[in-house]
Parts: structure tokens; C-alpha cells; sequence
């Protein structure tokens, strides 16, 4: 595999591409290496062959190996974020930082998953998942090894990178947790999937998530527009991104767009989540890409109900709930 390129971001901070098996392709691994300070990562991806070589040849370009590490901080839980925080803890005893928030949900819920299995079977079957794929629902992820010890941050702390100072955001939505961090000086921000330049970040309701995601993340979006950074540093289809206020502008678009197409589906014909992400998303999807378009379907349906905009009516016979107007 070639070595990939660390792109510089910011005097001593760096970022890798490091692959991943998802449609992506790769995620975005922040290195910062300074001639004094710790060795810091944001993020570190899957635990996969392919992405631990990846790391390990991003840091062998600035003479440095796993133990070297001394800070891990982390954008939010997903796998492709947080997969390796466990063995890079456990080879170089780093401190793996997240945000306050998402250590008690969905950093907590790798800790968690035999518990709250029954709990995500129930939402999805409670909202017309065909059975076939509720079984499919595993309590196990084998690319994902978690830290046994993480250190909280908080929203309006700072942290220092790159020999600058930087503002730790809470940018919630695709994540409920989901940490930025902000350095005004240099109008940079690392926005891990907060906003992306290709494709609209996922944002699901699920068993765990707080009840309004969308909600979130439409708040987060007027935050980054208010924000306005010249640059940001993503965690997929970058590394860095321009125009960042206008994409937030896009972004809110076409969430409205979606809000008002579920909206009336759902008005002309009561119907299960499930059933309405088949409107909202007909294309073929794999089973657990179906998952995902009914957890971003019921975020815009579970909006739309908190609103006052939509109904939602147990059906006993079916054991469904169906959403209508």
C-alpha cells in the first residue's frame, strides 16, 4: 500500500487520509507532531489492517510510532472515528478526549451494546423494520475497539494545537456529541462530519440519540454559518474545505426539502417510518444501509411530530407506529 501523504493544515498540524472499507473511501486523521509538546491525534479510524499501516506510516513521516502518542482526542463515536482509541491507548497510554456529552451516550454505547440490544431491536421493529433485518442488528463491532478511560471536554474549553489556542464546539446532529474545534485567529475549524463538501452528513434518530436529532443538527448549521470559517478540516472528500457558510445554507435546503416531502407522504397515507424511508429513499440499499435511511427518516418524521406538524398512532394490529397528517 503507498504511504499516505500528510497534507499540512497548520504549522505542526498535519492531516492523513487513511483508508476505510465504507463508500467514502477514507477518513480524515489529524496528526499534530510540534518539536515540543505532545503528539496529538484527532481521530483514528477503523481498527482495520489496512488503517493501522496507514496511521503508523503517517507518523513514521515525522519520526514518531504509537507510543509517541500522547493526546488522542476524538470528534464523535462513529467507527470510522473511534475504531483504534482502545489500542492506542493501550500501546501508548495517551488520554482519549471527547466531548463531555457523547461519553455518556454514544461513547458509552460501545461499552453498552449487549445491554441495549433489546432496546435497538424494539426501536427499529416499533417503527417496521422487517424481522429479517431487526436479527441483523448484532451487539458487536470487530473495527471498533474502545478506550477504557476517557477524559471529558467541554463546550467554551480550549485546548492547545499546533502552538495555537483553540475553542472546543458543540456541534450536535450527526452525532449527539459531536465535537469542533474552532481557532479564530486563523478562521480554521475542524468540523470532523459536522458539515461535508460532497454528500449531507447522516443524521438518524435511534434507541440511544437525544429525541431530535434533525433538530440539532439544523441548529448546528446556523452556528457554522454564523461561524463562517474560511477553511475547514473534514473528516471525508476533503481534507480541508472552503465555503463553509454556503454549504451550511445548502445543507439546511435540502433538509427542508426532505421535511417537506416526508410531510406529505405522510399526510396522503398514514404509514410506518419504515415504510415512508421506502418513499424517501427508493433506490436499492444494501440492509444496513436501509437501517440508516430509516433512522434519517424517522429524524425528519420525529422533527415534524415534535413541531405539532405530523401525528403519530400506535397500531395494535401491526404493531407498528404509523405517522400521519
Amino acid at each position: 500500500m503507498t504511504a499516505p501523504f500528510p497534507f499540512p493544515v497548520l504549522g505542526s498540524l498535519h492531516a492523513l487520509q487513511v483508508p476505510i472499507p465504507y463508500p467514502m473511501k477514507t477518513v480524515t486523521v489529524l496528526i499534530d507532531a510540534p518539536a515540543r509538546g505532545p503528539l496529538t491525534l484527532i481521530d483514528c479510524a477503523l481498527d482495520t489492517p489496512e488503517a493501522r499501516a496507514a496511521i503508523e506510516d503517517g507518523l513514521a513521516q515525522f519520526g514518531a510510532h504509537w507510543p509517541d502518542i500522547e493526546r488522542l482526542i476524538v470528534t464523535h463515536h462513529h467507527p470510522d472515528h473511534y475504531g483504534l482509541a482502545g489500542l492506542i491507548e493501550e500501546r501508548s497510554g495517551a488520554s482519549v478526549q471527547m466531548l463531555d456529552v457523547e461519553i455518556g451516550r454514544g461513547e458509552r454505547y460501545w461499552h453498552m451494546l449487549r445491554e441495549w440490544l433489546p432496546g435497538h431491536r424494539k426501536h427499529m421493529r416499533d417503527h417496521g423494520l422487517p424481522e429479517a433485518s431487526v436479527e441483523g442488528i448484532r451487539a458487536e463491532n470487530p473495527r471498533v475497539r474502545p478506550a477504557s478511560r476517557v477524559q471529558p471536554l467541554r463546550e467554551g474549553q480550549t485546548v492547545d494545537l499546533a502552538g495555537h489556542t483553540w475553542e472546543v464546539l458543540w456541534l450536535p446532529g450527526h452525532a449527539d456529541g459531536h465535537l469542533g474545534l474552532w481557532n479564530e485567529a486563523e478562521s480554521l475549524l475542524i468540523a470532523g462530519d459536522a458539515i461535508l463538501p460532497r454528500i449531507s452528513p447522516n443524521v438518524g434518530l435511534y434507541a440511544y440519540t437525544r429525541p431530535d436529532p434533525l433538530g440539532d443538527y439544523l441548529q448546528t448549521l446556523g452556528k457554522l454559518e454564523a461561524l463562517n470559517p474560511r477553511r475547514a478540516v473534514v473528516g471525508h472528500h476533503g481534507p480541508v474545505m472552503e465555503g463553509v457558510q454556503a454549504r451550511a445554507r445548502e445543507l439546511r435546503g435540502h433538509h427542508h426539502e426532505r421535511l417537506d416531502f416526508i410531510g406529505a407522504e405522510a399526510r396522503r397515507e398514514a404509514r410506518s417510518a419504515y415504510d415512508l424511508s421506502l418513499a424517501m429513499f427508493p433506490r436499492d440499499l444494501d440492509e444496513g444501509g436501509r437501517r440508516f435511511a430509516l433512522a434519517e427518516t424517522l429524524a425528519h418524521l420525529e422533527h415534524l411530530r415534535l413541531l405539532g406538524q405530523l401525528g403519530r398512532t400506535w397500531d395494535e394490529a401491526a404493531e407498528v407506529w404509523r405517522y400521519h397528517g
